[in-house]
């Protein structure tokens, strides 16, 4: 088994009971990979996107039960320790274990995004929330034209919400 692997079956037992929130990262990762893959990542990059993608909203948990909320603030400052835990603990090295950390305390800020994993993770998780969240069409224009960057995540906007 792949550490991907095992850190995607860790986080379907931390949402057991939950298939939306499986549902959702799992989209998430699916979007990711895609993107970075077609953006020409290098392996490591690409792994530590991955990665990030599958823990993306590991924060959620603890900041309902501290602020009963899943507020993306509350998943920032809640997620990265338990992110970089997990991911450890499937057997990644310590500097990818870090990214992911301070992936999963920024995917919520939009701005000095620092690194295609950041942008891409950006992406992934605004075209699976966009949809989610049944936005008007006015509002996937709004994030294609703000938060968009990427050749693959611009196309997969424009014609997943007919932009």
């Amino acid at each position: 088994m792949t550490r991907l692997d095992e850190l995607y079956l860790k986080m379907v037992d931390y949402y057991a009971d939950d298939p939306a929130r499986i549902q959702h990262f799992v989209k998430v990762h699916s979007f990711a990979a895609l993107i970075g893959r077609q953006e020409g990542l290098d392996p490591q990059t690409q792994q530590t996107l991955e990665a990030a993608a599958l823990v993306h909203d590991i924060g959620i948990r603890p900041a309902e039960a501290q602020y009963h909320s899943a507020d993306g603030r509350y998943q920032e400052q809640l997620g990265p320790a338990p992110a970089r835990e997990m991911v450890l603990s499937c057997g990644f090295a310590p500097a990818v274990a870090d990214r992911v950390a301070w992936l999963v305390g920024h995917h919520h800020t939009y701005t000095a995004i620092d690194g295609p994993d950041y942008q891409i993770l950006v992406e992934a998780d605004f075209l699976v929330n966009l949809h989610e969240d049944g936005v008007p069409r006015s509002a996937a224009r709004h994030a294609l034209e703000h938060i968009f960057r990427t050749q693959t995540g611009t196309a997969l906007c424009k014609t997943m919400f007919g932009l």
